[in-house]
C-alpha cells in the first residue's frame, strides 16, 4: 500500500519545463541552446566584421569615389583647356 502511495506521487510530480512549455529538461535546454546561437549568428551578421553596416558603409564609400572621379575629370579638363590656352599664347 505504501509503494503504491509512492509511485502516484512520483508521476504527478511535472517539471516546470513541462508545465508552461510542454518540453521536458532536455529537449528545453536544447531548444534554449538553439535560440541563442541563432541570435548570435543574427548578431554577428548585423554587427560583425564582415556586417550590414561595413557594406552600406563601404558603398557609401564608393559613391563618394565616383564622385570623386567625376569632379576630377572636369577639373583636368578644365586645366587641359587652360594650358593649351597659355601655350597658344606663349607660341605667339
Amino acid at each position: 500500500m505504501q509503494e503504491d502511495t509512492l509511485y502516484e506521487e512520483i508521476d504527478t510530480k511535472v517539471d516546470f519545463t513541462q508545465k508552461y512549455f510542454g518540453l521536458s529538461l532536455n529537449r528545453a535546454l536544447l531548444f534554449l541552446g538553439i535560440v541563442v546561437t541563432f541570435g548570435i549568428y543574427i548578431g554577428i551578421i548585423f554587427y560583425g566584421t564582415n556586417s550590414l553596416e561595413v557594406l552600406l558603409g563601404l558603398q557609401d564609400y564608393e559613391n563618394y569615389l565616383q564622385d570623386e572621379v567625376v569632379r576630377l575629370k572636369e577639373q583636368n579638363s578644365e586645366l587641359q583647356r587652360e594650358f593649351f590656352e597659355l601655350k597658344e599664347i606663349s607660341a605667339e
